[in-house]
């Protein structure tokens, strides 16, 4: 029998996939997996990166970075469209983690990916209380930071509230919120372009296209808030259990949600580019509040910001709705603290992971939008991003025989070009993300070590090998080589 850090690892239990997981029912299809990808990816990002990537981009070559950054979208999701085909079961990056790197380290990896999900999650939901507070000056234009930054926590108490009931009421109020969002999607783009001027959208300034290090510079930290635009693509991979054909269903989901993603985007921003110029846009917090009265009036302005700032509570209500289970999940199975595994005794909610997740959604809300995207995608890029490529090929290596009715097209290319491409994104993230991101995954090590010795888990026993979407024969035999 082989040995791991110089300890004989025990086989665990390796049933099938569908007998574990046979509570669930695989009635997602294409359509409906494409169109909850795109729910994910489409809340209140838009409507308040436009000026971030317009700025950072200097003018309207900021399309450019969508283009891109849909380009890196597509060659990660072909990474989670092999795992997610391979392995379709609930958790995503938590299970393919998990059953990767077991063989050297244990539960450290899903253990870091959960705490790492403790803080990534909860401060995507702050951008969007942030994009809340945002929309709501145009109300009130006079607020103070400190006023607005109150709003943004008030904002917060009340998704934890409205989240702490039982899920068969949440599940009505995310279909009600989720047509309010693409009510406004759809009014904002048919404001835009009623008053569309292309002389506005298509006028570059001097050097906007000079491929020098100050384009480059712009493109880096342009990607980072199309990578945030972007989040979301891979939600289908978190309901593999839940979908049909995932060998089919996976990648068209991921491939075709990012590609109409991306058109929206370039509509929007066109759009709004087309009916403001672009050096106001990028100095503006509520930039298609502005476009819509330029086009419309004050009055229609005032309706599409109401439903903006519903929108953005639909999408921080939906975030902090699923990124509670992420600790629940880690700790039932084992790999999380236990105190994250607890249930509501009346409600049947994950209340402790919630009510964490809302105190650091909190702390966020008063952060500096531009930084928090920043640090937010470093975070996920190391335990996600770039542990899960490596992932993939380590899988393929150590469980050959493991069943993929999806691989991925022309691998190892999308694989290399994702690597390169969130390199690049987070060496433009910034000095003061990138320690922090650091830091962040230091101090998950040492709380795992803590959380190892009290759970007499690896390297304090020996690792425990889990090769369940293996078939039973197979997992045997390897256990024995």
């Amino acid at each position: 029998m082989t040995t791991e850090t110089n300890a004989a690892p025990a086989l665990a239990s390796a049933h099938p996939p569908a007998e574990r997981q046979g509570h669930f029912h695989r009635s997602i299809g294409s359509f409906s997996a494409i169109a909850i990808n795109m729910t994910q990816m489409c809340g209140i990002g838009p409507f308040i990166t436009i000026p971030i990537m317009v700025a950072t981009m200097g003018g309207p070559q900021a399309i450019i970075g969508w283009i891109i950054g849909a380009l890196l979208a597509i060659a990660d999701g072909l990474v989670w469209s092999e795992l997610g085909a391979a392995m379709p079961g609930a958790g995503g990056s938590y299970l393919y983690l998990r059953q990767a790197f077991q063989y050297r380290s244990g539960k450290l990896m899903p253990f870091l990916f959960a705490w790492t999900a403790m803080i990534s999650i909860p401060l995507i939901m702050s951008t969007g209380v942030i994009g809340m507070a945002q929309y709501l000056g145009y109300f009130f234009p006079n607020m103070s930071w400190l006023e607005t930054h109150l709003i943004g926590l008030g904002a917060t108490v009340l998704l934890v509230v409205a989240l702490y009931r039982r899920i068969e009421s949440v599940r009505y109020l995310v279909t009600g919120l989720w047509i309010v969002m693409l009510v406004t999607v759809v009014l904002t783009i048919a404001a835009c372009y009623s008053h569309f001027n292309a002389a506005l959208a298509f006028t570059y300034p001097p050097g906007a296209w000079t491929l020098d290090g100050r384009f480059f510079a712009g493109l880096g930290a342009g990607l980072l808030v199309a990578v945030y635009d972007y989040l979301g693509y891979n939600t289908t991979a978190l309901m593999g259990s839940e979908l049909k054909n995932p060998g089919k269903t996976m990648p068209r989901s991921i491939i075709v949600s990012v590609v109409a993603m991306m058109a929206i985007y370039l509509i929007m921003n066109i759009g709004v580019l087309g009916a403001v110029p672009w050096q106001t846009v990028a100095k503006s917090s509520s930039v298609v509040s502005l476009a819509v009265t330029t086009a419309w009036g004050p009055v229609a302005a005032s309706i599409i910001t109401a439903l903006i700032v519903v929108t953005a509570f639909a999408s921080c209500f939906a975030g902090l709705l699923g990124g509670s289970r992420v600790p629940f999940n880690a700790a039932r199975d084992g790999a999380f603290f236990a105190v994250f595994g607890r249930l509501h005794p009346k409600l049947g909610i994950p209340h402790v992971a919630l009510i964490v997740m809302g105190v650091i959604t909190a702390i966020g809300s008063f952060l500096d939008l531009g930084t928090l995207i920043s640090v937010l995608i470093a975070v996920g890029i190391l335990l996600q991003g770039i542990a899960q490529i490596v992932a993939l090929s380590v899988l393929r290596r150590r469980q050959p025989g493991l069943h993929r009715p999806y691989k991925q097209w022309l691998y190892p290319v999308p694989s290399i070009i994702a690597v390169l491409g969130w390199i690049f994104v987070y060496v433009s993230a910034g000095i003061l993300p990138i320690v922090l991101s650091l830091v962040w995954i230091a101090v998950g090590c040492v709380c795992f070590v803590i959380w190892a010795k009290i759970n007499k888990a690896w390297p304090f026993a020996p690792v425990v090998i889990d090769e369940a979407h293996l078939t039973t024969v197979e997992a045997h035999e390897r256990s024995f080589v």
